[in-house]
This record gives C-alpha cells, structure tokens and sequence, in this order.
C-alpha cells in the first residue's frame, strides 16, 4: 500500500475515534451497538485496514453523524 493510502487511512480512523469517544463509547459498546467484531473496530481506528462503505455507515448511524464528518480534516 502506499505512503499516501496508509496515512490517509490512519486519519480516518484517527477522526472515528475521537468521535466514538466524544460520544462517550467505549470500544467494545461502539462495536456491539455497531455490530462488528471489537478487533475489527480497533483495526479501522489505528488505520491497519481499508474498510468498506458499508461498515463506514454503520459506525456513522451509531455515532449519529453523516458519514462526512469522518472526513472532515483529512487532507
């Protein structure tokens, strides 16, 4: 994967994150309420895996946000 992919994928889960905890979930709540495997969720938020559009709007319906805002500050 290149440079550009990782990095954008580290900030992207970087950005859910800070919501999920903004939201007051933890990790394992985020995953149940979301439906996805706990590692699965670790995995997105420190960027190690390009997910789908799909799970992306799950978490975004969870964390009751458009799924725009999950782009906001990547460059």
């Amino acid at each position: 994967m290149q440079k550009h992919h990782k990095q954008f994928l580290k900030r992207l889960g970087e950005n859910i994150r800070q919501i999920r905890k903004q939201r007051g979930y933890s990790m394992e709540t985020f995953a149940n309420e979301a439906e996805i495997e706990y590692r699965q969720i670790g995995r997105i938020e420190r960027g190690e895996i390009n997910t789908t559009i799909g799970i992306l709007l799950r978490l975004s319906e969870v964390l009751e946000v458009e799924i725009t805002e999950f782009f906001k500050i990547i460059n």
